[in-house]
């Protein structure tokens, strides 16, 4: 737990609130109890529960049902913590999955997750209705092989497309077994590549091209906006005293995490990078309005939605995925899980930069023996292979740094923006070693922390919208500021020996 005395500020409730903030991830779901007030931020997790995909026959999916229980019983262990009552509830989860439901409302088969391979082949018939330039100018969304038009582009023909009237993504699913109520959060909505990021609202032209009916989707709902009462059949299982409201957030963690960066400054625009670090690192910019520009494109830049008004403009990096992929292939070699701490530490006394790979190479994605796949990426591009597994660390996290300066850098340019600080948050926050590399790879200081911030994101949008807090973005972050645990990490050395790797690499 930690706390905070911010001061208060004018306009603010004195009152304070508590806060259940539902975080699903991509390997894990957690539910914290956020208690806010004008000067106090406290954090505590109540329940944590593993998120494991289930492959039955030949596709992979998200077990929803386990999910939804692990969010029930956080539910509930948050009401024990608070003494019966919450102010609000609100979820956030990762993007672009989503489930079909039938006219009765009823799911139609549990979701089925990104990584499967029913989407291969999809872009290709996607960009034969909408070429890639026109789909990029409409909806300025980065290119990934699973973006939620080319699932929804995949499941056309199948007999629960056929019988879906509704889709939802994965925290409106939640959200709507919650309360019965049924919306699309914009933030997520913008994931979808059906959104249109200066009107921030659907695209008629996207959807005509697809022959793709927005109305699937149930109305646009904003950060802030009420999202329906939990039932009165889940108050009884969590054993929670009514009427408790959710609360539409950031509905898509790194929109949460974002409003979790512990930044300074006068909003979109302030001289600031940011790195949202878990499976995935999400590295960018905060904005005022989507860069939808054709380099901008070529590049593989993203426009997501933000919190009040903003636009993520950000590169989708691999991220920690390879490392958690490692770990699961070694732990199947010793029938044990190894020593990460151990093999973090071997890997800083590792020789730098001697091995590096894209961390955007898609050959990645899938799930399989990461290791293996590592060693041969070096070998087709003339790189070292690692001899050992802390070599194999060590390739990882220099190669995740250098993708963070890359992205970092092209943003700024592409934007026509300065930063001077790189803020980390996050699970990678908690890895001093990646932390550092960053720091020197992008010759920028980066203060690391908090590690939760997509749940304290989501805690605050909830405040506010509750009338505990009030103010801007600013507002919001100086409460993170003087109450969450950073660790700051200066560039030590120059970043000639990074530059010299990222021409080698990319050329």
């Amino acid at each position: 737990m930690s706390g905070t005395t911010a001061g208060s500020r004018p306009g603010a409730s004195p009152r304070g609130g508590a806060f259940a903030a539902v975080d699903l991830g991509a390997s894990s779901g957690r539910v914290m109890l956020v208690t806010v007030g004008p000067d106090r931020l406290d954090l505590r997790e109540v329940h944590r529960f593993p998120n494991r995909p289930v492959r039955m026959g030949d596709t992979l999916y998200w077990d929803i049902p386990g999910l939804y229980r692990g969010v029930l019983d956080g539910l509930r262990e948050a009401g024990r913590a608070a003494g019966g009552r919450l102010d609000g509830v609100g979820i956030d989860s990762w993007a672009v999955d989503h489930g079909l439901l039938d006219a009765d409302g009823v799911l139609l088969g549990n979701p089925v997750h990104y990584r499967d391979a029913r989407v291969e082949g999809t872009a290709e018939k996607v960009a034969a209705l909408l070429p890639p330039e026109r789909l990029y100018a409409a909806t300025g969304l980065q290119h990934l092989p699973f973006n939620t038009i080319y699932q929804l582009t995949a499941a056309r023909g199948s007999a629960a497309w056929s019988a879906a009237r509704r889709v939802l993504l994965i925290p409106d699913l939640i959200s709507y077994w919650l309360t019965g109520e049924a919306g699309t959060e914009l933030t997520n909505a913008s994931t979808t590549q059906l959104i249109d990021p200066r009107t921030r609202d659907w695209s008629r032209e996207v959807a005509d091209a697809l022959d793709l009916d927005p109305g699937l989707f149930p109305p646009l709902r904003r950060p802030g906006d009420p999202a329906g009462e939990l039932l009165p059949h889940v108050l009884a299982e969590t054993a929670l005293a009514g009427p408790v409201p959710v609360i539409a957030v950031g509905s898509h963690d790194t929109a949460s995490a974002v409003v979790g960066v512990p930044a300074a400054g006068d909003g979109p625009g302030s001289r600031f990078g940011y790195i949202a670090t878990g499976t995935w690192s999400l590295a960018g910019l905060e904005l005022p309005g989507p860069v939808l520009s054709e380099e901008s494109r070529l590049a593989n830049f993203t426009n997501e939605l933000g919190v009040d008004g903003t636009v993520r403009y950000l590169r989708n990096i691999m991220g920690l995925w390879l490392l958690q992929e490692c770990l699961r292939a070694w732990e199947s070699e010793d029938g044990a899980a190894p020593d990460l701490a151990g093999l973090l530490a071997d890997a800083e006394r590792a020789e730098p930069l001697r091995s590096v790979v894209d961390a955007g190479d898609e050959g990645f994605i899938a799930p399989g023996d990461m290791p293996a796949r590592i060693a041969a990426a070096c070998r087709d591009t003339g790189w070292p292979v690692p001899r050992d597994r802390a070599e194999t660390v060590r390739c990882v996290l220099d190669s995740l740094a250098l993708a963070h300066h890359r992205a970092l850098a092209e943003a700024t340019r592409l934007a026509d923006r300065r930063i001077e600080v790189v803020h980390v948050v996050g699970g990678g926050a908690r890895n001093d070693l990646l932390c550092r590399l960053t720091a020197e790879a992008c010759g920028l200081p980066v203060v690391a922390g908090p590690a939760e911030a997509a749940a304290l994101g989501n805690a605050l949008v909830q405040a506010r919208a509750a009338g505990v807090l009030e103010g801007d973005l600013g507002d919001l972050r100086a409460l993170l500021r003087t109450g969450q645990p950073l660790r700051h990490h200066e560039p030590r050395d120059g970043t000639e020996p990074w530059r010299r790797a990222e021409e080698r690499l990319h050329g």
